[in-house]
């Protein structure tokens, strides 16, 4: 398997995993643009980002037995309840690979990150008077 470390793409990174992951990791990544369609695509701390009005919005990684998902603390703790049946951190969540992805659940939690994200930038503007 290719080092994924020096990937400058979202594309050179899932060309490192093997097809079966490729294909979920490519499943996710539509998922998220479908989602998240003014989010930018980008490689941050290595893996796949996807930012939106110029902060994080959420990342993905691949490893050998699992999918890492990484919609920051949030949206962790917005969703606790439906991930309990997944291993998780305080802003991440693993979805096994031996198991479907929960594709439904993904979509919310990248919706709902959208609309904090966006919820944000508005009061951020407000703020300065913008």
């Amino acid at each position: 398997m290719a080092s994924r470390s020096g990937s400058g793409s979202i594309d050179e990174y899932i060309a490192g995993f093997p097809p079966e992951t490729q294909k979920v990791l490519r499943e996710l990544r539509a998922l998220i643009k479908a989602s998240a369609p003014a989010a930018t695509e980008t490689i941050s701390y290595a893996i796949p980002t996807f930012d939106l009005n110029g902060r994080h919005l959420v990342h993905f990684a691949g490893f050998e037995k699992h999918i890492g998902f990484y919609p920051v603390p949030t949206g962790i703790e917005a969703f606790g309840a439906e991930l309990k049946a997944y291993k998780s951190g305080k802003g991440s969540v693993q979805f096994p690979l031996s198991r479907p992805m929960p594709m439904d659940l993904i979509r919310r939690i990248v919706e709902f990150r959208v609309a904090e994200s966006t919820g944000k930038a508005t009061r951020k503007a407000t703020k300065s008077g913008a």
